[in-house]
């Protein structure tokens, strides 16, 4: 992953404060919103509910709060709300895909576009920077949580359906296809595995490293003020982010 640890920065997020919890949990509960819009609140006959549901399990989220969410969107109307994605470039041709839930198609697009701006980047065209990433299921695990050794676990998750299994120093990322990770998300689940991530993701093909502190200032921005936004709900790069050790 050339020298990119996604665990150190999960391992950072997830020891955020409150407030930042709050804000997950948030945008957790308006996709597992869209999901039962979209295929219905059985998860055993809903996969893109699953894979919510998978994430917001992973980013620790009460399983009664999952619960309330997925019992609220099977009565409310979701009709005005729209999935909108907008890519773009950040500094140094840094690529940003930024996924939005919105009500108000003009202001997300506006404050987006803002975003990009201030930190010195720019909307593109959909497809302009997509094509440099992989849309694959990934699942990150803490190797202080786990029993099993690197092998056994690398077959079980190859046995379960898994493209890739990687040994970092700290975690172990496995990859899957997106229609594949449901059913290795369970089989390692049900084998008593917690994961420090598991969603379905956009994964870069390669990582941009940036060096300039005048460019590392200008990336943390957009990032920050996408953050800010209430109507994103992802953001994927290819910034190589240093770990928070090495800043």
């Amino acid at each position: 992953m050339s020298g990119h640890s996604k665990f150190a920065n999960i391992a950072h997020k997830k020891a955020a404060n409150d407030a930042a919890k709050g804000k997950i949990f948030t945008r957790l509960g308006k996709e597992l919103m869209i999901a039962v819009k979209e295929g219905g609140p059985d998860v055993n006959n809903n996969s893109r509910l699953r894979q919510v549901v998978a994430k917001a399990k992973a980013a620790n989220m009460p399983n009664d709060t999952i619960d309330r969410s997925i019992k609220k969107a099977s009565s409310m109307d979701m009709s005005a709300f729209e999935s909108v994605t907008y890519e773009g470039y950040g500094p140094n041709g840094t690529a940003i895909i930024v996924e939005a839930l919105t009500d108000n198609r003009n202001r997300a697009a506006s404050n987006i576009r803002n975003a990009f701006t201030k930190g010195g980047g720019n909307v593109g065209t959909p497809g302009c920077v997509s094509f440099m990433f992989d849309n694959k299921g990934q699942l990150i695990i803490d190797k202080e949580e786990c029993s099993m050794d690197a092998d056994e676990l690398m077959m079980l998750a190859l046995d379960a359906g898994a493209d890739d299994f990687n040994e970092e120093e700290d975690s172990f990322e496995i990859t899957t296809a997106p229609d594949d990770f449901g059913a290795v998300n369970d089989a390692l689940s049900e084998a008593g595995i917690v994961f420090a991530s598991a969603e379905v993701t956009m994964i870069p093909q390669t990582y941009v490293e940036l060096t300039d502190p005048e460019d590392l200032k200008k990336m943390n921005k957009i990032l920050a003020l996408l953050d800010e936004e209430d109507d994103v709900q992802n953001v994927y790069h290819n910034w190589d982010e240093p770990d928070e050790d090495e800043e």
